[in-house]
């Protein structure tokens, strides 16, 4: 379950700018991480699930609160970078509480670090959205499928 607290929702609140709310939402989920590895290792795990609720909430908070900005300034790319960079630091620190933690609470971790991959993965793609050009994929006709085959046989 993903939320925000209410503490950590007014201090949102109280930012400026995008870029305060951006870096504040990082500050306070590493905060949430950190809590949480101090929780593991004390082998408090309902009280560890409680704070990756909070981890995982502020996460989204922040792509939807990015998402909702005009796409086509360079300072909403920088937004993004900057979730980029907070969140691959972050990855490694969920994969090893979840080798620390039993199978019936390790689950939450596996399904927040697959949730904190595909953001990145978002957050990556809106930055190089408009900037990257795809190849399209084209069907092989018959012919090239042929010669194609007929290359692979050839010594």
């Amino acid at each position: 379950m993903r939320f925000v607290t209410h503490d950590d929702r007014s201090q949102l609140m109280s930012a400026k700018d995008a870029k305060t709310r951006v870096r504040l939402t990082i500050d306070l989920a590493e905060a949430h991480l950190t809590e949480m590895e101090q929780l593991t290792s004390q082998k408090n795990f309902e009280k560890a699930q409680e704070v990756l609720g909070n981890y995982l909430g502020l996460i989204e908070d922040v792509m939807h609160f990015v998402g909702s900005i005009a796409q086509d300034k360079n300072s909403t790319r920088d937004l993004y970078r900057r979730l980029d960079i907070a969140l691959r630091a972050q990855l490694p620190k969920l994969a090893v509480m979840r080798r620390d933690t039993p199978s019936e609470f390790s689950i939450h971790l596996k399904a927040a670090e697959e949730f904190v991959r595909d953001t990145r993965s978002e957050a990556l793609d809106s930055f190089y959205g408009h900037t990257v050009l795809r190849e399209e994929i084209r069907p092989a006709k018959k012919e090239d499928a042929r010669n194609s085959s007929q290359d692979n046989k050839r010594p």
